[in-house]
């Protein structure tokens, strides 16, 4: 009888489980879909570059750029915005530490750090933008079979031009020679600049449109992340959780940031490393 009574109690509605607030429980729930939502891209991404192996860009020959410094720099850029995210983890765990301790001005500190993280990716990340959509100062040349070939530098003469060919790739998986990739350019083909989703200076288009979305979509929800953050710092400011006696919200929100940096460091691995 002592079973069934605590059986029934259980499915009564007043058990909590794990302990879990309703709320944090719905933030789970959101993260749980938001995980798959990310690995089918990601998993869309994987398969896309499977077939195309032999043609597909490599990030390191593509992001390159680091502000103030000259020349190619392979990932070192992307490689401190990934610093820089994971680091606003750290203040947001110290964040609802202090919380839990109920310490206003610490929970704002290291609230106000984890809001200045977020904008320093997003700043980042729009720069990185911009340098992918403008491209490089020599560009690529488009065949007319919709192949892409990079000029390195001077060598074999081309219509009164001296030209030197690297041959990427022709349309999705075989190369060409260099015979054939100058009668190409004598008869049809066009300079393209950077990247959009028509064409890609460094390769196939797939590439820049799996960039696009991917990046774009996780930044989207950082963007999301700074907002919320921002509407958290502001009611710690004015004492709303010290009221309510608990920080309960900064730890929910704090699901989402941690969601968030975890998001990019697969990202991070799979679409710039490997």
């Amino acid at each position: 009888m002592s079973t069934i009574s605590k059986e029934n109690n259980v499915w009564g509605g007043g058990a909590k489980p794990f302990d879990a607030s309703y709320g944090k429980m719905m933030m789970w729930f959101f993260l749980l879909t938001d995980a798959l939502t990310f690995s089918g891209f990601l998993g869309a991404y994987g398969f896309c570059r499977f077939k195309y192996s032999e043609s597909w860009p490599l990030a390191e020959h593509v992001f390159t750029h680091f502000p103030g410094i000259k020349g190619d720099q392979p990932l070192l850029y992307v490689a401190l915005m990934t610093f820089i995210l994971i680091m606003s983890s750290v203040t947001m765990v110290l964040a609802v530490h202090h919380g839990k301790l109920m310490n206003k001005n610490k929970v704002a500190v290291w609230m106000f750090l984890t809001i200045i993280g977020g904008a320093i990716f997003l700043g980042s990340q729009a720069w990185e933008w911009m340098h992918f959509i403008h491209g490089t100062h020599d560009g690529s040349i488009q065949l007319a079979d919709g192949s892409v070939a990079k000029v390195i530098n001077s060598g074999e003469k081309i219509v009164g031009k001296t030209y030197d060919y690297e041959i990427l790739r022709i349309g999705a998986e075989k190369y060409i020679t260099e015979k054939d990739l100058i009668l190409n350019l004598k008869e049809n083909s066009k300079k393209i600049y950077g990247a959009n989703m028509i064409v890609n200076e460094y390769g196939l288009p797939q590439f820049a449109n799996f960039f696009f979305f991917i990046t774009g979509f996780h930044g989207f929800h950082v963007f999301s992340g700074v907002i919320l953050n921002i509407i958290i710092f502001i009611n710690i400011l004015f004492g709303t959780y010290e009221r309510r006696g608990h920080y309960e919200m900064v730890e929910k929100v704090g699901l989402y940031w941690h969601f968030v940096d975890l998001v990019w460091v697969f990202v991070f691995t799979f679409f710039y490393l490997i």
